[in-house]
């Protein structure tokens, strides 16, 4: 599967592979308040962003992740990353995050529906997992209007040593 040319094309968003195209945005977009429910947080060196995206292009050429930028389709404006991890499992594990300025209108629901129907027609799987901090209602919103039903919850330590309270959605593939 050739993951470094995918497009995915909604209503108004394109997701397109990770490159280093979009190094600033990242960098500068990535916030601790965007990390706040987050399990990495952002690092104040962009040398690190651009670590993590040679990293991302590696493992989708290998194809064991899915990592995508998140434009918006009218204007090719940087939005936020999204993706699915380890895509070769019964059970890969999706997410996104949002710039500040882009909250709230929607992006992220049609990102992860958008990805829910990619992942249906391309991969070969029972669930896809989505875990989010319990105090993440926006997120808890995207994972339930898409059907997800809370399968387990666990705490995960950060490395700045704050605690998220996981709440883990399993996301039904629809067709057998």
């Amino acid at each position: 599967m050739e993951l470094l040319n995918l497009v995915i094309s909604t209503q108004r968003l394109l997701l397109k592979p990770i490159s280093p195209q979009y190094q600033e945005d990242i960098f500068r977009e990535f916030t601790s308040e965007i990390a706040t429910y987050l399990y990495v947080n952002p690092s104040p060196k962009i040398s690190d962003t651009e670590f993590f995206i040679q990293q991302s292009l590696l493992e989708m050429a290998e194809g064991k992740n899915l990592v995508l930028v998140i434009l918006r389709k009218d204007s090719h404006e940087f939005v936020g990353c999204t993706g699915i991890q380890e895509i070769n499992t019964k059970f890969p594990k999706t997410g996104l995050w949002l710039k500040k300025s882009a909250q709230g209108q929607g992006y992220g629901t049609e990102t992860i529906h958008a990805l829910k129907l990619w992942a249906e027609a391309n991969l070969d799987y029972e669930y896809l997992k989505y875990p989010v901090d319990r105090k993440n209602t926006a997120s808890r919103n995207i994972a339930e209007k898409l059907g997800g039903v809370i399968h387990k919850a666990y705490e995960y330590t950060k490395l700045d040593g704050r605690i998220l309270n996981i709440v883990e959605y399993r996301i039904l593939k629809l067709s057998p």
